[in-house]
């Protein structure tokens, strides 16, 4: 008989419900300075999840809620348990570390659905070592799977300590990560990228010092994400040296253990980006399934923190999406693409094909005529990841795996009405703007083109800021890009992205912003506190001349 209750974690606790049909992201949609979920499109925003049974199907977005959900344990702000009734590996994984190096315990369980469905409406509930009990309900808790591994001779020595403590160390969690995931072995990977580079809590410096301190070295090239400071100038940009000297010690201690200092988070723009086929462990959610969607490498959604660890020891479970039949599209998403459409459709089409697809890889009709380049498809994986748990999708007739598609595929479809109702879920913020951001992810090199075109002969009125990698700006300055942008007002930054800039950086007086990228216009208003207006590029160039954004639809949704 099937168990409708299992630990992933054991623990116990008791507590008020607090429960959610919808997934969250806790970076971006969760303060971990209070448990408060400050995603403003979330059903729980405004809620505390703090010493409360937090029950929900699974999370969604960044990589990074390992190193949130790490964070409130070590302040106290964590949730008491968490109840997931689907495969869940981002704030699983912050337990584990919490629990293992931090002697913090907090369980996790997983239930079947329906199980999961009459324990979300309870108001409170009790969890023991063996069992659980809320209102009417009663259940017997299965203990932690206990799977074997097949271990390569060297990943016994390296688990058994011959290469240090922090070796083995990363051989623990990635060994239980892998049994959680229902691996039976690990695999090689060439290439790693490391999200935990950004300051999205203290608890990420202390995990990256503690890691540096025993002796963590990498052992295959290990690319950096953003992170949350401009590395050799926030002194002169005024940060306060109370973050951005943590800021710095954290990506400093990253450097230390053997990683680029590249601090992009769109690594595919580097000539590193790996090649069709190839098996890379990558974080940061946009350039996971970016190199899986478009380029055709293969990564696991990796967490903060298990990109390190795989990093270290150039293995990582053989599951998910690292395995072919994983990879096939389990929803047909048709698109009615509007004629005519700019550029915004491209993230348009992301967020809301995130939100029909939100626990499956999806397959999605209709754009091979367009023609998406590498702009188009970048944006629309990075919105993508704001709605959707998945760690790719395919497109078909453009993206290299779009024939791999599961027998029993359903259906849905995106209409004209989807794109309006998105829009206008993107656009709540008024018509005047004071700032124009661009970048997240990071600005390509054809980007910084296009914005310096739309801007010729023409300056900003507010400030325009582009974040972008340290590689696509030397490019840019190389041939001339950068001193057209320069010219028209725009601020060019390394190093931070729009998702972990602050204060002053971010200009302190911007009541409301306008950005072209979804991943920004959806995480905006939390990360922020700010209204936030989304368009395309040319639009955007308009608002940064005139201050304005006019709150009708775009002519091609009207």
């Amino acid at each position: 008989m099937t168990q409708s209750a299992r630990f992933i974690l054991p623990g116990r606790a008791e507590g008020e419900i607090l429960a959610s049909s919808e997934p969250l992201s806790f970076w971006g949609g969760v303060d971990p300075a209070t448990g408060r979920v400050i995603d403003v499109h979330h059903p729980l925003a405004g809620q505390s999840m703090a010493g409360r049974i937090l029950v929900m199907p699974g999370t969604r977005g960044s990589c990074t809620g390992s190193g949130v959900l790490l964070d409130m344990a070590l302040n106290g702000h964590a949730p008491a348990a968490l109840v997931f009734a689907e495969p869940e590996d981002v704030v699983t994984l912050g337990a584990m570390i919490a629990a293992g190096m931090f002697g913090k315990p907090l369980p996790v369980l997983r239930l079947t659905p329906e199980a999961h469905a009459r324990l979300a409406q309870a108001k409170t509930a009790r969890i023991t070592e063996d069992g659980l009990e809320a209102d009417g309900l009663t259940l017997p808790v299965a203990p932690q799977a206990t799977g074997a591994l097949e271990l390569t001779d060297h990943d016994r020595a390296m688990l058994e300590g011959a290469e240090g403590e922090a070796t083995a160390q990363a051989m623990r969690i990635l060994c239980a990560m892998a049994v959680n995931q229902g691996a039976t072995r690990l695999i090689d990977v060439t290439q790693g990228h490391i999200d935990g580079c950004i300051y999205a809590s203290p608890a990420n410096l202390t995990f990256a010092e503690k890691m540096a301190e025993m002796g963590a070295k990498v052992r295959i090239p290990t690319t950096m994400n953003a992170i949350s400071v401009d590395h050799s100038s926030w002194r002169a940009q005024g940060v306060p040296p109370v973050f951005g000297g943590p800021a710095q010690r954290l990506a400093d201690a990253y450097v230390r253990m053997g990683c680029q200092p590249t601090f992009t988070c769109s690594p595919y723009l580097l000539d590193t980006a790996p090649t069709e086929g190839e098996a890379i462990a990558w974080s940061e959610s946009n350039a996971v399934i970016y190199a899986n969607s478009v380029l055709g490498a293969r990564t696991a959604k990796h967490p903060d923190f298990l990109d390190l660890f795989a990093a270290m020891t150039g293995r990582a479970p053989l599951a998910g999406v690292y395995v072919t039949e994983h990879r096939a599209a389990r929803r047909i998403v048709d698109i009615d693409l509007p004629e005519g459409a700019d550029d915004a459709v491209w993230p348009l089409i992301g967020y809301i094909a995130g939100k029909l697809s939100p626990d499956r890889i999806p397959l999605l009709r209709g754009l091979a005529g367009a023609r998406p380049g590498a702009e188009a498809l970048k944006a629309l994986c990075a919105a993508f990841g704001t709605t959707s748990a998945a760690p790719m999708l395919h497109v078909e007739g453009v993206t290299p795996e779009a024939h791999l598609l599961a027998r029993d595929a359903d259906h849905a479809r995106i209409a004209r009405g989807n794109f309006a109702a998105a829009w206008a879920a993107l656009n709540e913020g008024p018509e005047a703007v004071d700032l124009v951001a661009i970048g997240s992810p990071h600005a390509s090199l054809a980007e910084c083109r296009a914005l310096a075109g739309a801007m010729a002969g023409r300056r900003a009125a507010i400030p325009l800021i582009v974040t972008a990698g340290r590689a696509v700006i030397a490019e840019a300055a190389a041939e001339g890009t950068l001193a057209r942008l320069t010219e028209a007002g725009a601020q060019v930054l390394p190093d931070l992205c729009w998702c972990s800039i602050s204060e002053p950086v971010f200009p302190p007086a911007t009541r409301a912003l306008m950005t072209n990228s979804g991943k920004y216009a959806h995480y905006g208003p939390g990360l922020s506190g700010r209204a936030v207006r989304f368009g395309g590029l040319a639009a955007c160039a308009e608002a940064a001349v005139t201050g304005r954004a006019p709150k009708t639809f775009p002519d091609w949704l009207r």
